[in-house]
């Protein structure tokens, strides 16, 4: 008796999924919530579990490969006929992973950045990815009963990963990841090329500091140069809303400059106290997001959205944050970000940005955003003017905080130059719903609110 395992239904508004790695081939048994295969839509990517336990008789849906939610995906065999080799022999269908990396086309994605920067390209918060080392395993040639027992490498290495490694030549067994995990990334084997026993780390520092740059030095070409490769589905769902909300709104953008001296200040005060209360360091974005979702409390139009020829003013500001991921940009929702603190806020930004990019995600946390948060400075930035998405009408971006001379004007009327810490935030909006008043005035508040930097009593530590 045959089972059929079909595409579940991976979110609220979800209709289809593609195929991207079988975790399983033909002959491999599996057990009951075993992960069998991993599937990317337009919200997260993710694993299936099998839901019954038996041996696979029949791959029906190839990498790569799109289906609508329900399409069933592969046939499980109650076992009875493990022994049987005609199935196997049947399957030329699906290959171990862990093979040659030639069966799966490398998605597009946007240039990785090491895992402990802050997170990136837009919006950033510094995660430390916990250190659990899962090696990688070569899938062995031994028989499916042994195969069984283990899917395929340990750490999951992107088709893309694989292909850089297969051209130059690189062993991946023999590379210390630094990803999330101990998974290996693309800049481990770039910088395996030229420095085989020291793991990437030519990215490493996003910023300038106070201490004299170092000597530019070219890094080693990109593999990608001269080539060409398939979109990914990510890819292709962000480039259809990027042009979606580009011709359906009226954005333009509004830039406030920030003096952010009083957060530094605080932030060297009790940094030792808040990682030893949270066991993670304390960075501006949590300041940033509850001076926002506060101001969006008075200024609803910025946390709205257009239905037709109504405007819905949303009861909760939903705050989501853009984090850089192999497989492009994704966005985690933190709910009711009004009522957090600090602590809280800077927890919720750690851990969803950490299972951003470890592929934990739920495909709720990635849905129903009323606002959003870019930090373009977490790679050193001083502004861009980012895009809104539909069918939020705001979003708000954070350049590099840095230390510059500025004029300060004290009590007396005085003015004197001081080196101060300093940030610059762009608003973009759709003009259809919120004018260049409003957008001024709730950058004002938010600005207000970090320079006056009054956040203990919620800093919840």
């Amino acid at each position: 008796m045959s089972e059929q395992v079909v595409l579940p239904a991976l979110g609220e508004s979800v209709t289809e999924g593609t195929v991207t790695r079988w975790l399983k081939k033909v002959g491999d048994t599996v057990a009951v919530d075993e992960p069998l295969v991993e599937v990317s839509t337009d919200k997260v990517d993710t694993e299936i579990p099998s839901p019954v336990a038996g041996v696979i008789e029949q791959i029906l849906v190839q990498e790569d490969e799109t289906v609508q939610v329900g399409a069933v995906l592969v046939m499980i065999g109650s076992g009875s006929g493990a022994s049987a080799p005609a199935p196997a022999a049947a399957a030329p269908v699906a290959e171990p992973v862990a093979a040659t990396p030639v069966a799966a086309p490398a998605p597009v994605v946007a240039p990785p950045v090491s895992a402990p920067a802050p997170v990136a390209a837009p919006v950033a918060a510094p995660v430390a990815p916990a250190p659990v080392a899962t090696p990688v395993v070569a899938a062995p040639a031994a028989p499916a009963a042994q195969s069984s027992g283990a899917s395929v490498d340990a750490g999951y290495v992107t088709p893309l990963v694989r292909k850089l490694a297969s051209e130059i030549g690189i062993d991946l067994s023999k590379i210390t990841g630094t990803g999330v995990g101990g998974r290996i990334r693309k800049d481990d084997v770039l910088s395996a090329t030229t420095a085989p026993s020291a793991p990437a780390a030519s990215f490493a520092a996003p910023v300038a500091s106070s201490a004299p740059a170092a000597p530019f030095v070219p890094g080693a070409a990109s593999p990608l140069r001269g080539t060409t490769e398939p979109m990914s589905r990510l890819r292709k769902v962000l480039a259809e809303r990027a042009v979606a909300s580009m011709v359906s709104t009226a954005q333009l953008t509004t830039v406030v400059e920030v003096d952010v001296t009083k957060i530094a200040n605080l932030r060297s005060r009790i940094q030792s106290q808040f990682v030893a209360k949270t066991g993670g360091k304390l960075n501006f974005m949590p300041f940033f997001a509850l001076a926002a979702a506060e101001a969006l409390r008075v200024h609803p139009k910025l946390n709205a959205t257009i239905d037709g020829e109504n405007i819905v003013y949303h009861g909760t500001e939903n705050i989501s944050f853009a984090v850089d991921t192999e497989r492009g940009l994704l966005t985690p929702v933190i709910r009711d970000a009004s009522t957090l603190n600090i602590a809280q806020i800077a927890q919720q930004i750690a851990d969803l940005a950490a299972r951003t990019r470890a592929n934990q995600l739920k495909p709720d946390e990635l849905g129903g955003a009323t606002f959003t948060l870019t930090n373009t400075g977490s790679r050193g930035a001083l502004f861009d003017t980012p895009v809104v998405f539909l069918p939020q009408v705001a979003i708000l971006g954070t350049g590099i905080v840095s230390k510059r001379p500025v004029v300060v004007t004290d009590a007396n009327g005085q003015d004197s130059i001081s080196i101060r810490s300093m940030v610059y935030l762009a608003l973009s909006y759709d003009h259809r719903l919120v004018d260049g008043a409003d957008a001024s005035r709730f950058l004002v508040d938010v600005k207000s609110r970090l320079e006056d930097a009054n956040f203990d009593s919620v800093l919840g530590i």
